[in-house]
């Protein structure tokens, strides 16, 4: 890899170095101004003068975004890994209805293209390769995980048991016109939520209810206190070097090159 390559992939991929830094900063605000732009075009009523103002916008983030990707590619160790990767076909949706547009733009087309154009709040889904704090809280996710799978598997057993009991308590004539019916009430019972569409009529009933309701309190703060808790231990955890090349985290401080790819892992706050 030329010196120039491996320069430009420690600006792009890598977060700690000062030019990296800018560099995240800069798309960050373009990646927020993007979405800005796609929020306000989605408001009725926009003058024309506004409406065409935010169409020469959305081409400039689309040609910012456009290189942006081509530069990805260029200095990247593994091409075809990053273009198959999920922030590398994050890349692709957040550029690719604008020019779909040119194709379709006006119609029997213009709901797939109205469609497709919403496909551009994905930009925001970048937002999470340059947020250091993403790695911690993906760390805590993943700790979370076998925990957070036992809870809900206990959650779905009481709905299930629930629902099922409420169907024979209150029955068709009561709105409870069949088990899934009865489920979906106990979910939205259970978190609280109450929409009110479906209520318990009968005196069993609503002591069901009342005590699925009084269990929901409980249950809600079950998975935050074990995100919570997989937060506090993965913020102590000391941050590892990413490649930038594969994207492999866990490397240690000192580490030269990728376990993963062989590449060259970057340096924390030296450019080359």
């Amino acid at each position: 890899m030329s010196d120039r390559r491996l320069w430009w992939r420690r600006v792009i991929f890598d977060h700690d170095t000062p030019a990296g830094n800018r560099f995240d900063v800069l798309l960050i605000v373009a990646i927020l101004g993007s979405v800005a732009v796609v929020i306000v075009d989605s408001l009725p009523g926009l003058p024309a003068g506004a409406h065409r103002a935010l169409v020469v916008l959305e081409w400039v983030f689309t040609i910012l975004f456009t290189v942006e990707y081509a530069a990805r590619l260029w200095c990247a160790a593994d091409r075809l890994r990053y273009a198959r990767s999920f922030f590398g076909v994050v890349d692709v949706l957040a550029t690719l209805p604008t020019y779909i547009s040119l194709l379709f733009p006006e119609g029997r087309f213009l709901a797939l293209v109205r469609i497709l154009r919403v496909l551009r709040i994905f930009r925001i889904l970048k937002l999470t390769t340059y947020v250091s704090e993403a790695t911690v809280l993906a760390r805590a996710l993943s700790a979370s995980r076998p925990k957070i799978t036992v809870f809900l598997f206990t959650v779905m057993t009481a709905v299930s048991v629930v629902g099922s009991l409420m169907y024979l308590v209150e029955g068709p004539e009561h709105g409870f016109t069949s088990i899934p019916t009865a489920m979906y009430w106990a979910i939205i019972s259970l978190t609280t939520v109450g929409y009110g569409d479906l209520v318990p009529v009968t005196a069993l009933g609503r002591a069901l209810a009342s005590v699925l309701v009084i269990m929901g309190y409980g249950i809600i703060a079950v998975p935050t206190g074990i995100v919570t808790l997989e937060l506090q231990r993965a913020a102590q955890v000391p941050r590892m070097v990413t490649c930038g090349a594969c994207g492999r985290d866990g490397h240690d401080l000192d580490a030269k090159f990728c376990k993963e790819c062989g590449a060259l892992l970057p340096v924390k706050g030296v450019l080359p």
